[in-house]
């Protein structure tokens, strides 16, 4: 069996496959179920229409019947047809929730690593050049007033590489994060973002309490990313970032004022501009979460992000804004 061209094309062969398996097909037939189910799984079928066509086609046999117990005996022989026609979508849903626990695992390993780093970073470099520090505090004493001078700069050199190391490792893993929650995080990396690019950006949130740790890792790795995105590629004056909180969801938007693109050649891995939309979908499939994004070249873009509710309970303390 290829893939059904259209509607019709899977009625028919559904009808001809439970006709067979009702006429008494027994097991070859209810391997065609299976075969079946595959095909339509591949059409992209959805279980409602599925369950459609398998009422019309038993509708179209039972017509046939006129008997009470002929009538029952083929509506429970068309339930097992059917039962074994689900067979592939019951595989697929199983293939995805392994993926995406595998995923959640993936990003959870990747988010400590990061963690380690950063700490590295921060604590173990920051020791280290204390120590230098007062090294060359101790060789200045001896050298002359020109060679000291020459000392200092070399100091003032180390004090800008330890700013950039601090800033690296907020980066990397900012404690405001786990301290304070998504929206203060999301504010500083806004604050920062504005102040070492040309582009502006502006927070609204309107959250009531923090979200599981999880979700808020998520959000803030796709809003860090959507902002890289608009620094290296959309030539955007502004940003807006909005969070709120629906009957049961956490929606963000982030929109820019930028060139736009194509949304189909940004999922593509190697497509030029390499948005890394893709890794922000796989954030959001460990969630539970999904993405939509609206651009188009000239009209700049807006990714709109919802994350069901139920993986958000947080405390009941209302968030800044």
């Amino acid at each position: 069996m290829g893939i059904a061209k259209t509607t019709s094309d899977l009625e028919s062969l559904y009808g001809e496959a439970l006709a067979q398996y009702l006429a008494g097909g027994e097991e070859g037939a209810l391997h065609g179920a299976y075969e079946v189910g595959r095909l339509a799984l591949a059409s992209e079928v959805g279980l409602l229409d599925l369950a459609a066509l398998h009422h019309s086609a038993l509708i179209r046999i039972l017509a046939g019947a006129h008997r009470q117990d002929e009538i029952g005996a083929r509506c429970s022989a068309a339930s097992q047809f059917f039962t074994e026609c689900l067979s592939p979508y019951e595989m697929s849903q199983r293939g995805y929730r392994d993926a995406v626990a595998a995923l959640h695992l993936l990003n959870e390993t990747l988010e400590k690593e990061v963690q380690r780093i950063a700490h590295a970073v921060h604590d173990e470099a920051g020791q280290l050049l204390v120590v230098v520090y007062l090294a060359l505090a101790e060789i200045a004493k001896d050298l002359t007033p020109a060679m000291q001078a020459r000392i200092k700069d070399v100091t003032d050199l180390l004090y800008q590489v330890e700013g950039h190391l601090r800033e690296l490792s907020h980066e990397l893993r900012p404690t405001i994060l786990d301290d304070l929650g998504l929206v203060p995080a999301v504010r500083f990396l806004a604050d920062r973002v504005s102040r070492r690019s040309s582009l502006a950006v502006q927070v609204k949130a309107n959250l009531d309490g923090r979200l599981v740790p999880v979700v808020e890792i998520a959000l803030y790795r796709i809003i860090q990313e959507a902002l890289n995105n608009a620094i290296r590629h959309s030539q955007a004056k502004s940003v807006w970032i909005q969070l709120d909180e629906d009957p049961g969801r956490i929606v963000c938007s982030i929109r820019d004022d930028g060139i736009g693109f194509r949304p189909a050649a940004g999922f593509s891995e190697t497509g030029k501009k390499g948005l890394g939309l893709i890794g922000i979908q796989e954030r959001l499939s460990a969630i539970g979460g999904t993405l939509q994004i609206t651009s188009e070249p000239g009209r700049g873009t807006e990714l709109l992000i919802v994350v069901p509710k139920e993986n958000s309970n947080g405390n009941s303390n209302r968030t800044c804004r």
